[in-house]
């Protein structure tokens, strides 16, 4: 028999209401598979989405089963003894949330699912641990990853509305006609100023009075516990991490200084490239590399926070030059290979050419590149070589 904490957990999750708003990964995933992982930043959206798709299905409620491994009575429990309970009970779905806080998780699954007849959706917020584990999960589990919101859904949550997603061959081609579909029925750059604050995570419908302390809370988290206890770092060194966070936020995006960024976190090069790893695995950087041509393997890394709101929740006066990139990357590194170029900000798939700046930069540092636009801020409209910033956050 299931342990009754379990089962009484699992009634009152399954009996909320859920929100009726459906991210676009809903619509992707393929919910026929037998083994689902979807990963991403904590305060993301997981966790809805799961119990959104185990709600909306035709399983009775009796036959589904959720349980999160962070909570208290999963401390000691085995994951393939309870599916194999479930299963026995007579059910249909286990919904496993925050999977990697479980020991062994990849043998588990791969246990529960070749023995049982089960479908299992599982979430993680470590990429880094999932990844390395699902090693053992190849050609059993799909995976997909949720990113934080985009500006096109924060638009749609706040005007109840629908707007179109494009490719970034659209946006870069066409974005004189995106630019007067959204214009005509809303001002971008008013969403904009909003989701650079407050849009990125899907709590900020919860209260946005306290959404900056529970941001805060997320980053803690993430590094107190997740980083911390997943990868063995030392509780004294996690300040270390913090200090990062506060450096990328007040400073100029700049290509990454080994010897003054090592010298300010007081740690060693090798011990700092892993904390970066760690921290990019916990969805609060992104860690951008040279492009191809520029010696990649002597040049560091561009690091910039994984979102704008980051800057908001960890200091006073953030850089508006690093927000903006930060926006245009954190948008279009789903689906992308973004690195850096020399003659411009980024490179997107080794083909496009990006400068980010505000409406008044010019072209003069992009040259005659051929695929070289300027990104600017503070437009609703661009001109053939110049596209707005916020047209980047309509891709998904």
């Amino acid at each position: 028999m299931l342990p009754p904490i379990i089962r009484q957990a699992s009634a009152f999750i399954l009996a909320q209401p859920q929100p009726k708003y459906r991210r676009f990964l809903h619509a992707e995933i393929d919910f026929s598979e037998r083994l689902i992982g979807i990963k991403g930043a904590r305060g993301s959206g997981k966790t809805t989405m799961i119990l959104q798709y185990a709600l909306g299905s035709a399983i009775p409620r009796e036959k589904i089963l959720y349980f999160a491994c962070d909570h208290p009575a999963m401390v000691d429990a085995n994951l393939y003894d309870l599916a194999q309970i479930f299963y026995q009970e007579g059910g249909k779905l286990l919904l496993i949330d925050e999977v990697h806080k479980a020991k062994g998780f990849a043998v588990a699954l791969k246990a529960i699912r070749d023995t049982f007849d089960l479908q299992v959706v599982f979430s993680g917020s470590s990429a880094l641990r999932i990844e390395h584990e699902l090693a053992d999960l190849s050609r059993r589990a799909v995976v997909y990853e949720l990113p934080v919101l985009s500006l096109r859904e924060f638009m749609e949550i706040e005007t109840n509305s629908s707007f179109a997603a494009y490719s970034l061959e659209e946006i870069v081609s066409s974005h004189h006609t995106i630019s007067a579909d959204v214009c005509s029925r809303i001002r971008p750059i008013e969403y904009l100023q909003k989701y650079l604050q407050y849009g990125a995570y899907p709590f900020y419908r919860e209260s946005r009075t306290s959404y900056t302390q529970k941001l805060l809370e997320v980053i803690n988290i993430t590094i107190d516990s997740d980083l911390c206890g997943l990868f063995n770092i030392e509780p004294l060194k996690l300040d270390k991490l913090k200090k990062i966070l506060y450096m990328l936020c007040s400073t100029p995006p700049v290509e990454l200084n080994k010897s003054k960024l090592s010298s300010a976190v007081g740690a060693s090069w090798p011990t700092l490239s892993k904390y970066l790893e760690r921290m990019q695995a916990g969805s609060l950087i992104h860690s951008v590399r040279a492009g191809a041509g520029m010696r990649t393997i002597n040049k560091p890394d561009k690091l910039l926070l994984n979102n704008s709101n980051l800057f908001h929740a960890l200091c006073a006066a953030p850089n508006i030059g690093s927000i903006r990139e930060t926006f245009f990357v954190s948008q279009i590194s789903h689906g992308h290979q973004v690195h850096y170029h020399d003659l411009g900000d980024f490179i997107v798939d080794e083909k496009f050419i990006f400068e980010i700046g505000g409406s008044s930069k010019t072209a003069r540092q992009l040259g005659q590149q051929t695929n070289a636009y300027v990104v600017a801020d503070d437009i609703e409209t661009g001109t053939p070589n110049q596209i707005p910033l916020w047209v980047f956050g309509m891709g998904y």
